[in-house]
Parts: C-alpha cells; sequence; structure tokens
C-alpha cells in the first residue's frame, strides 16, 4: 500500500517535471520559429529625439546623426575591440545572445543587495535595445528585447552585431558610435588609437555623463583601469601594456560650443530636464532614445521674446537676463529665455539663478495685508523713519531716490509709489513670520528669513518662482505647477506620457486676489496725485491695455513681473557677479523688455478684464486721500473691496476755495456742490 502510493507520487512528479520541460522546450521552439518567421531585423534605426512646439513645429533637435560615421569592424582598433568584449561582455563569441551564466550571477546579487542594480544584458541585447526599443524598464520592453536579441543572432554573425554594436552605441557629447567617439575625444580614427584610449573609450557607453573624462575624469579614470585590468586578467593585453597605459597621460581634443539654432535653447534643456523626471531616466539615454518630445512652447512668443531681450541689451553689455511667460491657468511654459547668449553660458537664469527680488515681492505681503484687515484705502506714515526692532537692533529703511510723501498715504497709493516705510511696517505689524507663510502659499520654496527686511525683498529666489506666485494670483488663486512637457512619444509611436491639466487647490481667496490684482495695476499710472514717480509711468506710454504687475531693484537687480489674464511674465535682469547696475538706463532693461514683449504678444487680441468675484464692489476714490473720489479730485480710480469694507466719506481735500474773502453764509454753493456730487456717484452705482 505505501509502496504503491510512492510509486504514485513518484510517476506524478516525473510526469509534472517532464510536462513542465515540454512546455519549456515548446515555448522556446515557438520563440525560435516566431523569431525565424519574422526574419532579420534592419540594422539601422533613425535615433535623434526631437522637439516640438505647441502647435507641433519641430524646434529642435538632437543632432546625433551629424556625428556618426559607418566603419568596418577591421578599421577599429583591436585594443577597442578587446576593451568592449572584456567590461560588457567577456562570452560573446560563446553565448548565442544571453549569457545564462551571467544572469543567473546578478539575480543572485539582485537578491544579496534587495535591488536591481546588476545588469547582465550581452552585447546583442545592448545593440537589440539601442536600435529597436526604448529605455524604459517594463517587462513587455524585456520580452521585446529578447525577440530582437534572438533575431540579431539568428541572421547576422558575431562580426556583423559586434561591427553594428560599436557603430550605435553612444559615447556622450552627441557622439553615436565608436568613429564618432575617437574624433571626438582624441580627433583621430578608432584605427589609431592607443591601448589607453581604447580602455578610457570603452568604458563611457555604461554612463555617458558619469563616466565621460569630460564630465568627471575621476570617474573615468578609475572605469579605465578597472577595464585595463579585465583585458590583463583576459590576456588580451600584457602586463608590460598594461603599466604602460596605466602611466600614459591623455590629451582630449578641446571643443567650442557652437552657437545653438535652435528655437529657446534654454527651454528645450529644461524640458530634456523635464522629460528624464517624468521617465527616470538620464538625459543621455534621452538624448539618443528616438523619442517625440511635444512641448508648451508657443514659436511666436519664443520669437519675440528673443527678439526683446537683444533689440534692447546690446551684444557687447556683460548684462544678463532670465525671462519666462506662461499661462496662468495650467502653469505651461509658453516661452523661456536663460541668457542673453546661449553659446556662451548655457547657465539658465530663468531656471536656477537665485536673486533679491526687491519690491516685486511686495504683493505677497499685501496678501496677507489684506487677509489681515487692510483694504485699498488703509492709511499709515510714509516718511524717513528709524525701527527699533525686538532683538535691540535698529533698522532704516529709505525709499527709491529718497522720495517720502511725508503725509499718510493708502495701500494703493503705497503699491503704486513702491513705498518701502509703508511695506516695512505693515510686515512688523502683521509679523515678519506671516510673510513667509504667505510666500510659501505662492509657491516660493526657497528659505526665506522671519524678518522686517523681507518685505523689501531682500531674500534670494528664482524668477521660475516669483512667476509662478503671479501666475497664482492672476488666475484668482489656484494652486499651479510649472511646466513644459505636454506629451512623450517613443520610437515605436507609442504615447508613453500625457499631461492630464486638473484644476489645482484653492490656495487663496479670490476676493482678496482679484483687489490685489486691481491695486497691482496702479503701478501703470502715469502720475498719481501730482507725483509722477509711480514705478511703471516710463513705460505706461507703450501699453494699450490693462496688465497688473510690480516692478522690484536692487543695487544689483532689476526684476518686472506681470499679467493679463492669459499670460504672466517676469523679466529679470543683471550682472553674474552680483556688481552695482550703475548706468541708470539699465536699470529699466526689464520693465522695457517685459512692456515690449506683452504687447506684442497680445497684439490682436481683445481687451480681456480680470473677472470681478462675487462679493466684491467698485467705488471711485481719490489715491491720495484713499477716501470717495469728487468730481474736483485732480484723479480718482476705482479701486475694490470686499462688500461692507469700501469708504463711506467723500474727499473734500479737492474742494475750490472760497477767495471772496467774505463770510457771507455759502448754503446755496453747499447745496449746488451735494447735488453735483449725488448726480456724480449716480453713474457708478
Amino acid at each position: 500500500m505505501g509502496f504503491g502510493l510512492f510509486t504514485k507520487k513518484r510517476n506524478f512528479i516525473r510526469r509534472f517535471i517532464v510536462g513542465v520541460i515540454a512546455i519549456g522546450v515548446s515555448f522556446f521552439i515557438g520563440v525560435y520559429l516566431l523569431s525565424y518567421l519574422l526574419g532579420p531585423p534592419k540594422l539601422t534605426n533613425e535615433q535623434n529625439t526631437i522637439y516640438y512646439s505647441q502647435s507641433g513645429d519641430v524646434i529642435g533637435e538632437e543632432h546625433g546623426l551629424q556625428s556618426r560615421y559607418q566603419v568596418n569592424l577591421e578599421d577599429i582598433s583591436p585594443d577597442l575591440i578587446n576593451a568592449t568584449l572584456a567590461i560588457e561582455d567577456k562570452h560573446f563569441f560563446e553565448h548565442h545572445g544571453f549569457d545564462l551564466k551571467r544572469i543567473v550571477g546578478a539575480v543572485l546579487k539582485n537578491i544579496k543587495s534587495m535591488s536591481f542594480k546588476e545588469g547582465a544584458s550581452t552585447l546583442t541585447q545592448q545593440y537589440a535595445r539601442n536600435l529597436y526599443l526604448s529605455q524604459e524598464k517594463t517587462w513587455t520592453r524585456k520580452v521585446r528585447e529578447a525577440f530582437y536579441t534572438i533575431r540579431l543572432e539568428m541572421f547576422y554573425s558575431k562580426s556583423e552585431i559586434l561591427e553594428g554594436y560599436l557603430n550605435v552605441i553612444y559615447y556622450g557629447h552627441g557622439a553615436h558610435g565608436i568613429e564618432a567617439a575617437s574624433h571626438y575625444f582624441f580627433d583621430k580614427t578608432a584605427k589609431e588609437l592607443s591601448l589607453a584610449e581604447a580602455a578610457m573609450l570603452a568604458g563611457i557607453p555604461k554612463g555617458p555623463t558619469y563616466y565621460s573624462p569630460l564630465n568627471n575624469e575621476d570617474n573615468a579614470n578609475k572605469r579605465q583601469k578597472r577595464i585595463l585590468q579585465a583585458m590583463l586578467n583576459a590576456n588580451t593585453i600584457t602586463k608590460q601594456a598594461y603599466d604602460e597605459a596605466i602611466q600614459e597621460q591623455l590629451t582630449y581634443t578641446a571643443h567650442e560650443e557652437s552657437e545653438s539654432e535652435a528655437l529657446g535653447p534654454y527651454f528645450q534643456d529644461t524640458a530634456l530636464k523635464e522629460t528624464s523626471r517624468l521617465l527616470k531616466l538620464d538625459p543621455e539615454d534621452i538624448r539618443s532614445g528616438g523619442y517625440e518630445i511635444h512641448t508648451t512652447l508657443n514659436s511666436n512668443l519664443q520669437k519675440v521674446l528673443e527678439k526683446q531681450v537683444h533689440a534692447t541689451i546690446d551684444s557687447s553689455s556683460e548684462m544678463e537676463v532670465g525671462g519666462m511667460a506662461m499661462d496662468p491657468d495650467t502653469g505651461a511654459v509658453r516661452a523661456m529665455i536663460g541668457g542673453t547668449d546661449y553659446a556662451k553660458s548655457p547657465f539658465n537664469r530663468a531656471m536656477d539663478a537665485k536673486r533679491m527680488p526687491g519690491s516685486s515681492f511686495k504683493p505677497f505681503l499685501y496678501y496677507a495685508a489684506l487677509e489681515n484687515g487692510y483694504n485699498a484705502t488703509t492709511m499709515l506714515l510714509s516718511k524717513p523713519t528709524v525701527f527699533d526692532l525686538e532683538d535691540g537692533e535698529v533698522y532704516q529703511p529709505s525709499n527709491y531716490n529718497d522720495y517720502y510723501a511725508n503725509a499718510r498715504i493708502p495701500l494703493a497709493q503705497a503699491l503704486a509709489l513702491s513705498d518701502n516705510i509703508y511695506a516695512v511696517k505693515t510686515n512688523i505689524y502683521l509679523g515678519a513670520d506671516k510673510l513667509v507663510d504667505t510666500a510659501e502659499k505662492f509657491g516660493i520654496t526657497s528659505k526665506l528669513p522671519a524678518v522686517p527686511s523681507l518685505a523689501l525683498g531682500t531674500a534670494t529666489v528664482s524668477l521660475k518662482e516669483m512667476v509662478t506666485g503671479y501666475g497664482i494670483l492672476a488666475n484668482g488663486g489656484q494652486d499651479i505647477d510649472l511646466y513644459t512637457i505636454d506629451s512623450i512619444v517613443d520610437r515605436n509611436g507609442k504615447t508613453i506620457f500625457e499631461r492630464k491639466n486638473k484644476p489645482g487647490d484653492k490656495l487663496l481667496d479670490p476676493k482678496k486676489a482679484f483687489i490685489l490684482t486691481q491695486l497691482m495695476t496702479g503701478m501703470f499710472d502715469r502720475e498719481l496725485d501730482g507725483y509722477t514717480a509711480v514705478t511703471g509711468s516710463t513705460i505706461a506710454d507703450k501699453l494699450t491695455r490693462l496688465y497688473a504687475g510690480k516692478s522690484g531693484t536692487t543695487s544689483s537687480d532689476s526684476w518686472m513681473i506681470g499679467f493679463s489674464p492669459r499670460l504672466v511674465t517676469g523679466i529679470w535682469t543683471g550682472y553674474d557677479d552680483n556688481r552695482t547696475i550703475e548706468v541708470v538706463a539699465e536699470s529699466a532693461y526689464s520693465k522695457n523688455i517685459w512692456a515690449d514683449f506683452m504687447e506684442a504678444a497680445h497684439q490682436g487680441i481683445d481687451q480681456e478684464n480680470f473677472p470681478i468675484p462675487d462679493g466684491v464692489v467698485g467705488i471711485p476714490i481719490d489715491p491720495a486721500t484713499g477716501e470717495r473720489a469728487t468730481p474736483y479730485c485732480d484723479v480718482s480710480r476705482i479701486m475694490y473691496f470686499e462688500k461692507g469694507t469700501e469708504p463711506q466719506v467723500y474727499c473734500s481735500k479737492h474742494f475750490p476755495e472760497d477767495d471772496s474773502g467774505s463770510d457771507q453764509d455759502n448754503t446755496d454753493d453747499v447745496k449746488e456742490e451735494e447735488g453735483i456730487l449725488e448726480k456724480w456717484f449716480n453713474l457708478f452705482s
């Protein structure tokens, strides 16, 4: 009974094993049969990554094909071939596309380290991947890679595969293939490479950015030494050759960056970085991956921005610029410039530089003020003031050109004139922590000190942060994430990323955001109550529509940021070394670039007004007094208030004086004035 049961179990196990083997054999027969029926794959494939604008125009392309040279295997240094095989696939001539022993070893190492860092790809697999597939790490891609690997091994000789691999593999810096790499790094052919040079180049494809000697010579030297040691162990070089190669001092070819003809090179760099984050791939893999990257760039706006920058800043000037235009509803970047000359400096001052924003930081302060009881007519005294701070320090800010009203002024006037005394008083009243917290609401992620001077923009922030903050204000208070990529298509025509825009979280009170926006239109008044110190008066004549904005000036920085309902734009100008802007005309560059760009960007578009949210009322106000304006006021502006907070008192400052010298009763004149006022105000009801 027991023996019979044992026999049955043994037979079951035997049948099970035979069945598994049969399935496995059938599977592999099927795979190889299908591979045979599919025939030999083509050994050429265009791999350039192309950037497209918002409207589908090509704006840039990775010009890898310009640095590719097809060479025969006999025209490649044997040292380069041996170095490549030693480090990448030492069993290349023994396996049929897959190194099973290496695969098992890699699996065991990954299990031990609890990671997937150890790879086991053969040269044939790498060749298949580079020719036909993307770099995404999915099981589907692995299966397709296996099919291509089998087909390559089935229809091509080892020499053809090795030659093809060495002609397409990426060595960084736009060089595809060993001949291009030899010319780029050493200005010689692949046949002329020394052992030391060959070992250096053979180490690059594993990580073109990390192992390039032009990027990190220490990493490259360590990998070169490892490759030479592997060659010595494989007896493809002698100990003497090893020692001589280790001691050889390599001289690399100097390269001058050629002037980029691509549209928006700073934007394209940003799009590449964003693609790298989205796909979790090295930027170099994306450059040579054959992707179609559909961006948010508006080609016309980009051309206009570049034109205005170059028309304003002389090419001989050392002054630099950062500029960005964004859709405030979505966060899509429509135009970007990170410097005056990309060929001279690819550093992106729009995204990566941090500078003091000066008074352009004040809208964040005044939003906090609106949240804490202020309105457009809140009055504070503007005169030279010394502040005794809690820590015992003394702080004495000053206004630009030492201009002071020497009188009480309303918030509207303080913002239009960029009064620093008003701003510091407000910041101290609210508590400096309040401004830090509010700035974070507006997307400012840079570290901000909670000090009184923060009201004057004395902390460093990026243009990207400032444009995002103003964009949140422009869209009525909804959160936005700045982005440059709409969709990505791989080399096989498959869409592997597509952006789905959703409304952002509500960060601001729409009523207060609208009121502040309207207050920020005041900087473009030509004058205010007889004063021409309104900060945007110098560009007011250029503007033909309603904008909201704020400028900022420090000794070394000039900012202008502003928006319409459809576009928010920020411009920074200054010197990279933070030197003082001494020429008066240079301090106006940011405003002029901004004004010319915004006008050109809106040409042919009907005037759009910022939508008024429920619960807000508009009242004619005398900006000088903060009271309801009368027909006698020299200047009046419609200012907005939350219902119930609007002023009730009419301005009497500008009433005509009685020059008759008589003390007689003026009752009739007063009644007449009251009748005029009643009729005038009925026009605004």
